[in-house]
């Protein structure tokens, strides 16, 4: 695959494939919504290589290698011969990189999307030695729009999840924790 044809870059033509890219989790999302792709470069010359930096949902998290496989295979479906996928750690992933419709594509397909920003939650007055006090989250019911929920258990299917159920409609569901 040549690095450029019709002012379409190869790394363009890689971005575009990647929506198609599933997160093995949540198959509703790509990589791209998630916002675990961080970069892709394509080293021309000899190497001739695609390298796709990939930030995970957390350091520890099962899906790393299934994803990075997942995206190899694709990118090979797609004619590129080499392709290295590089985990890169740091800056750490928060919720806030997901895409605006990758919210709306949780909700529909059973779970609540994060509340707010990473970056105002869970602050802590450490000129206090205590915790702010700040409101409980609301977590809308993502079947039937209930308000009406409480918290069964800070982990649910995964660790970046969090359990509750809706005291409406009486559905359990799993919120993605903000992050």
């Amino acid at each position: 695959m040549s690095a450029e044809t019709a002012g379409v870059t190869a790394a363009d033509r890689v971005w575009h494939w990647l929506e198609a890219v599933p997160d093995p989790e949540i198959p509703v999302l790509s990589v791209l919504d998630l916002g675990i792709v961080r970069d892709v470069q394509w080293n021309g010359g000899e190497a001739d290589e695609c390298l796709v930096t990939v930030t995970p949902t957390y350091s520890g998290c099962p899906a790393t290698d299934v994803i990075s496989d997942d995206i190899s295979k694709a990118l090979h479906e797609h004619g590129v011969q080499k392709v290295r996928v590089q985990i890169r750690l740091a800056p750490a992933w928060t919720t806030d990189w997901l895409r605006p419709q990758a919210r709306e594509k949780l909700c529909d397909y059973g779970i609540a999307p994060p509340v707010g920003l990473a970056s105002n939650e869970h602050v802590v007055d450490i000129s206090r030695l205590r915790a702010s006090n700040k409101k409980p989250l609301q977590i809308d019911c993502p079947r039937c729009g209930s308000t009406h929920t409480a918290l069964t258990s800070q982990f649910g299917s995964t660790p970046c999840k969090s359990l509750y159920r809706c005291l409406d409609c009486l559905e359990p569901f799993d919120y993605f924790k903000c992050h």
